[in-house]
Formats: structure tokens, sequence, C-alpha cells
């Protein structure tokens, strides 16, 4: 019991009796979890707004014609399955396909905060009476990335996981999609074709006029999840690639954020308006909400996350259509 310094170490029974009052804090109550009962409501909805666009894509396809031709308001071509609910089991195929592609993406995210012990929601999908029947799905990180690695491989994690599920879906998509000269002819909506589409055109179909190519609904679900990965690639503000960006170099993620921002919005007068669009949000997102500091922002990234950053690179420009789509 000697301090080793000629004196007794004071009885436990001392050391209890002066720290009585820290030893005697009520206990912590443990952390909630959030209820799943939202995330599936959310899920469930965006199911029946996918199959509801997705008959449209397959009565379309079945009739040789490009969804959405003719003269009818698309919105009210979007809500007749929800009028007659037989029709909503045409649509199947494409809300399964864009909904596994995007539960993978979320799931990419999920599995690695997991990882890393960081708190995160379940992926909330957002139903919406868009032409896909949904805006993507989200998740809420609660609690702090403290690294470079983690915020990299969390940000990564997602588009390599949805990338992955909707290349051999595309690819069989295409393989199996019918060719019909002057499908687009009556079309409202012209929907463009990424390189890694034109890649797989010209193998399993060489010589073939893209415009003629009528795609199939699982094709165009997977079409929906290349351009998903495309604008969460975006190397600007809390985007995955606005994240990649700053687990790469933190000082200048803002800089580069607002250079992307301006040139979305010069894409946006030149090319596609919905770029203008995303270039004015990302610019007002980028100086209003900046991207959270890390703990530990200074211990660089190994080489071969480095390298993974380059594949990000080149999974981007494989899904980034400069005109997404065009109404005619």
């Amino acid at each position: 019991m000697s301090t080793g310094n000629g004196h007794l170490r004071p009885p436990l029974e001392v050391l209890d009796a002066q720290f009585q009052d820290v030893i005697d804090l009520p206990p912590l109550r443990p952390i909630r979890k959030p209820p799943f009962w939202p995330a599936l409501i959310l899920f469930l909805m965006t199911l029946v707004s996918t199959l509801a666009v997705g008959a449209e894509f397959a009565l379309s396809y079945a009739h040789n014609v490009a969804p959405f031709s003719g003269d009818e308001n698309p919105l009210t071509m979007m809500m007749a399955p929800l009028q007659h609910p037989r029709l909503l089991l045409l649509g199947i195929p494409f809300s399964l396909t864009l909904l596994g592609i995007l539960l993978m993406h979320e799931l990419g995210h999920y599995f690695t905060c997991k990882y890393y012990g960081i708190d995160v929601s379940y992926p909330y999908f957002i139903p919406a009476p868009t032409l896909f029947g949904t805006f993507g799905a989200f998740l809420r990180i609660r609690s702090p990335i403290t690294t470079r690695r983690a915020l990299f491989d969390i940000g990564i994690a997602g588009p390599i996981a949805g990338f992955v599920v909707a290349v051999p879906l595309m690819a069989y998509a295409i393989a199996s999609s019918k060719i019909v000269p002057g499908a687009q002819a009556d079309a409202g909506i012209v929907f463009g074709n990424p390189p890694l589409m034109r890649i797989f055109i010209e193998l399993f179909h060489p010589g073939t006029d893209p415009a003629t190519l009528l795609l199939s609904p699982v094709g165009r679900a997977a079409w929906v999840g290349l351009f998903a990965t495309a604008l969460n690639l975006l190397p600007s503000w809390q985007l995955d690639g606005g994240h990649i960006i700053y687990s790469l170099s933190p000082e200048r993620h803002q800089r580069i954020s607002l250079l992307v921002a301006i040139i979305l919005i010069g894409m946006g007068i030149y090319y596609w308006h919905g770029w203008g669009l995303w270039g004015i949000a990302l610019m007002v997102l980028s100086f209003r909400f900046r991207h959270p500091p890390l703990f530990d922002r200074w211990s660089p990234l190994d080489a071969s996350r480095k390298l993974w950053a380059f594949v990000a690179l080149i999974i981007f420009l494989l899904c980034f259509s400069i005109i997404p789509a065009a109404a005619q």
C-alpha cells in the first residue's frame, strides 16, 4: 500500500467518501435508435410511384414506341396506373431494378459507416411524381467522421456498389433490347446515351444507330442508376464526389466545389438546363453549408485509395451525359 515516498495509500473508503458525488451520478440513458417505420413507409411509397412510372415504360416497350410518346401530358400518363391498379404489375421490372440499384448504393454507405463505428440511419427513399418516380435515396450520418480514410471509404462505397449492380443489368438490357427504326419519332422526351451505353451498343449491336435502340424497362432503370451515379460523383459540396475530394485535399475542397458549380451553370446555358439548376444549387449549398471538418485532416490517404479515386473518376466519365434528356 506504500506510495513510494514513505506514506501509505489512502484507504478506498476515504476515496469513496471524497468522490461520492461523482460516483453517485445517475446512469446514462442509452441512445434510442430512430424507429424503422418512417423508412419503411417511404420505401413503400417509392415502390408505388416507381411501379406507376414503370408501367408506362413497359407499355411503350410492348408497343414498340419510345416512352411518353404522343401529345398526352407525361404526368397524366404516369397517373393512369394509379387509377387502374392492375397496370402496376407491369411496372415490376423497372421498379425492382431501380430500387435495387439505389438500395445497393445506400447499403454501400451504410455498411462502411458501420465498419467505422459511425452512427447512421436506415436508407430513406424519396417518392416523387417525376419521370422516374423517385428523387433517389439518402442516409443520415448522426456522428462525426473522424479521419480522411473513413470519409473516403464512405464516400466511394455507395457509387461503387450501385455501379457494380447497374453495369451487368445495362449490358443485359442492351443485348436483349429491340432495334426499332423511327422509335423516337413521336417521343416527347429523348434520353441521352452515356459512354457506357454506347460501348455496350457497339459491343452487342455493332454499327447500330443508338437512336433506333428501344431500351427495355430494365435498361431504362439501369440508365437512371447510371445517371444517379454520375450526379453523386460530381466533385462538389457534400455529394459522394465532394467527400472524395475533401478526403484527398481538404484545403482545396471549397474552391473545387465552386469551380464545378460554375462549369455546370455554363453547361446549363449551352447544353442542358438541368445542369444549370444543379450548378446554382451546389453553389448556394457550398457557401451556406460547408463540408464538416474532420478530427484528423492531416493523415494522408494511402496509394491504394488514390488509385480508387482514379477509378471513381473513370466511373463518373462512363456514366455522365452532357445532355441526359431533351424535350422533343
